[in-house]
């Protein structure tokens, strides 16, 4: 019989400094135990994409070692298959093996947005775009807490860069915060039911994160419902008693010096209540007690299985984002891979997250029975390479043979400089029918802790890419890292593979996207502008003295791009396929749309080539003719269908309240606003293919206090003051008309414009002033107002 517990029954029980115990972990990884009660420790693991579970003496970074498992690709790039479904199996394969090694809940997903592609963490994250992120992170939370075992969304919030992350305020306005930076969270909790939250280490505004009441008890449980429990970060806590109030339910890892009598003394004090503690226990022991629920003994996990599955989540995820028609590969041609990448492919992010994979898949190891060289180009660290070079050949049998190449020069410790690493890899490519250079971001470029220092690539490689493509027209790159490049020798290369940080088995899963047997179908989950300077957190990030302002507000990522009309390398939500996707028929249930009401969106999508493929349909939702600022366009909906060559589909979206709203800073809430909105369906952002109208009519209105200082657009705002309007705005007698007719006469043809503009900006005050109204009639409109 499973272990339950009695949690009112429990806190009856203990005593007060064994409540203050239970805030902090018994150790790094477990909840704390009580032996007189019969209360145990549950654990918990970092492994968002892959589960990192220390044997012997934990840490956080991963410093000591974790036991060997699978290794997924990380969330910026399943973010890339804008797949559900995709996520959903993710959860489940990590909540087995949780069971199978008694890990009550694991650290993620992570949800904070890619505000700067400089932000070194950002492979452990989905998108610019909040939309895309809730609804990914959601799919992942069900997946893995339909195994018994809890997610943990992080890190709340508004922790967007590595510098002074410990100790740095993120200056973010209301909308903004919760426009952008909230809603994956939201999503985590309202559609997920996420059973905890970790808390960020950064401020926000000024007040840290672990000490935010606004954040915690507000936001997060009173405005969003949410009932699991809060966590901090490994070493967030400030000062555990102002934590617990603010709702901090545990602090980790389980250091307790000192704290069990700060939160006594805080009681005593008065500064924090016996409620306020016994909530943060309370909220501790209701998921330890799910977890003893629903902890599976006998639970297995294949891994051998896992590593077919990561094979093909990798797959999904790659993105295609250059083809002259060189791609796929055809049968029979002379290849030549070049870079490390091949031999050993970058496929995974360092810091908290990092997996031990014993058994990474490379290009090389799964080429079958292509003729394939192969030359290393390239020293990955950007110095010295530590072995002897030479190239490898493949045979018709897929037996590899070593060719060692005559000439080279080396360095004083006997290996080859990078002159001749370079001469080698032209040749090689010179010899063949396509050269194919595996090339990105070596791992000392992005990683938790420090947050990247530009957008380039090492510059061997970006010599490496444009010598090789003056000697073969043929030259396809394939890209290795977890954010955006810039990338000097674009207009050289004939295809550009994306396959990000795809995981244990990206070696297996680029060489079938090669060859055609696997047709990508990702799409960019953050746009790739042309340089750095581009982006619209270039000035402000990471910020000065431990202080981000977030001055861009919300134009982050295309929300900029496209207000700004501004080129940039690729567009949100970019790829191609190996065939052609044909978009018709689009179909809007309604053209307005009341108060509540759903609205139905409907197109057909048809496979036009001769290849399987899958298209990624993008919902966008335009407001034409907005009160406030607003981006030009926004995701309200996707949706990943997969056709047959000639098959045709029906993709429908429904649009609710939210789908049209801002949020309005002056009601502290979500404000539908009545008028047009454009419906753009489409491929990417930049690639709308059909658009539609609907006609919102919404019942919300902004409280207003009128005084004669207010405007007659301000009026036109409530349906108090367009009441009120109508009196007011009535036309003349006709010595009134022929009056403005020769005003049109004599100040020329926008005088009716003017008229328009200058009236509806007009105080309330003005209209005594040109003889509209006495004084008395004013004060009584305002007393009408009110």
């Amino acid at each position: 019989m499973k272990k339950t517990l009695d949690v009112e029954k429990l806190l009856a029980e203990m005593t007060l400094e064994e409540k203050a115990q239970m805030c902090s972990g018994r150790d790094f990884w477990f909840t704390q135990d009580n032996e007189r009660l019969g209360i145990p420790g549950v654990m918990m693991c970092d492994g968002p994409n892959g589960l990192r579970k220390q044997t012997g003496e934990g840490d956080h970074l991963g410093i000591n070692e974790s036991i060997e498992t699978v290794c997924y690709p990380t969330a910026s790039a399943f973010a890339a298959s804008f797949d559900r479904e995709l996520l959903e199996q993710l959860g489940e394969l990590l909540g087995q093996e949780c069971q199978a090694e008694h890990v009550a809940m694991l650290l993620g997903p992570g949800v904070n947005i890619k505000r700067s592609p400089l932000c070194g963490r950002n492979f452990e994250y989905f998108s610019e775009d909040p939309y895309l992120a809730g609804k990914l992170a959601a799919s992942y939370i069900r997946g893995l807490q339909s195994q018994g075992v809890a997610a943990c969304v992080k890190h709340f919030a508004a922790n967007n860069q590595e510098t002074r992350r410990m100790s740095g305020s993120s200056r973010v306005e209301e909308r903004t915060l919760h426009e952008i930076y909230l809603p994956a969270f939201e999503d985590a909790v309202k559609e997920g039911h996420v059973r905890s939250v970790m808390c960020a280490y950064n401020a926000v505004n000024g007040t840290f994160c672990s000490e935010n009441e606004e954040l915690l008890n507000g936001i997060l449980r009173r405005d969003w419902g949410f009932d699991g429990f809060v966590v901090t970060d490994w070493g967030a806590t400030k000062r555990r008693p102002l934590g617990i109030k603010a709702g901090v339910d545990l602090e980790m890892p389980g250091s307790r010096q000192g704290k069990t009598e700060a939160i006594l003394k805080a009681l005593e004090e008065g500064t924090l209540t016996r409620e306020e503690l016994d909530q943060a226990v309370r909220n501790q022991l209701r998921f330890v007690r799910e977890a003893l629920e629903n902890q599976k003994e006998d639970a297995v996990f294949d891994r051998e299985a896992a590593r077919r599955k990561a094979e093909e989540f990798a797959a999904e995820c790659a993105v295609l984002l250059k083809n002259n028609g060189v791609l796929p590969l055809k049968k029979g041609s002379r290849v030549a891979f070049i870079g490390s990448f091949a031999e050993k492919p970058r496929y995974q992010g360092a810091g908290s997250s990092h997996i031990n994979e014993k058994h990474p898949m490379a290009a090389l190891d799964c080429i079958g029975g292509m003729e394939v060289s192969y030359a290393r180009g390239y020293d990955a660290s950007g110095g010295q390479m530590e072995e002897g070079s030479g190239s490898q050949m493949e045979d018709v049998s897929g037996k590899r043979t070593e060719k060692i190449s005559g000439g080279q020069t080396e360095d004083a410790f006997g290996r080859p400089t990078e002159n001749a690493l370079l001469k080698e890899a032209v040749e090689t490519a010179r010899n063949a029918d396509v050269a194919v250079i595996f090339a990105g971001l070596p791992e000392s470029f992005e990683t938790e802790g420090c947050d990247r220092e530009h957008m380039r690539m090492p510059e061997n490689q970006n010599v490496l890419i444009r010598e090789i493509a003056k000697v073969q027209k043929n030259t396809v790159v394939v890209l290795h890292g977890g954010s955006p490049m810039e990338l000097p020798w674009y207009d050289d290369a004939a295809g550009v593979l994306l396959v990000h940080l795809g995981g244990s088995a990206v070696g297996a899963a680029t060489v079938k996207l090669l060859t055609g047997e696997k047709n990508p179908c990702g799409r960019l989950a953050e746009t790739w502008p042309l340089r750095l300077e581009d982006n619209p957190s270039y000035l402000d990030f990471p910020g000065k003295n431990g202080v981000a302002n977030y001055r861009e507000g919300l134009f982050v990522g295309y929300r900029y791009y496209d207000k700004k009309k501004m080129q940039v390398r690729f567009p949100f939500g970019y790829g191609l396929s190996y065939t052609a996707f044909e978009y018709s028929d689009l179909k809007l249930d309604r053209e307005r749309v009341g108060d509540g009401e759903i609205l139905r969106v409907s197109c057909r999508v048809k496979n036009a080539g001769n290849r399987d493929g899958r298209e990624v349909v993008q919902l966008y939702v335009a407001p034409e003719n907005s009160g406030v600022i607003r981006p030009v366009k926004e995701l309200k909906g996707f949706a990943k269908v997969s056709l047959a060559p000639g098959e045709e589909k029906e993709v429908s979206f429904l649009l609710d309240k939210r789908a049209f709203s801002y949020y309005e800073e002056r009601i502290h809430g979500w404000f539908e606003e009545s008028g047009s909105y454009g419906i753009l369906v489409g491929a990417a952002a930049a690639d709308i293919r059909l658009s539609g109208r609907a006609e919102v009519e919404s019942a919300d209105e902004i409280p207003m206090e009128y005084t004669r200082f207010s405007t007659i657009g301000d009026l036109a705002a409530t349906a108090k003051g367009r009441e009120v309007l109508k009196g007011l705005l009535h036309r003349a007698d006709d010595s009134q008309e022929m009056h403005e007719a020769q005003m049109s006469q004599n100040m020329g043809e926008g005088t009716d414009k003017m008229m328009q503009s200058m009236m509806m900006e007009m105080p309330l005050g003005a209209l005594v002033s040109f003889g509209r109204m006495t004084e008395e009639q004013l004060e009584a409109l305002l007393g009408m107002l009110k």
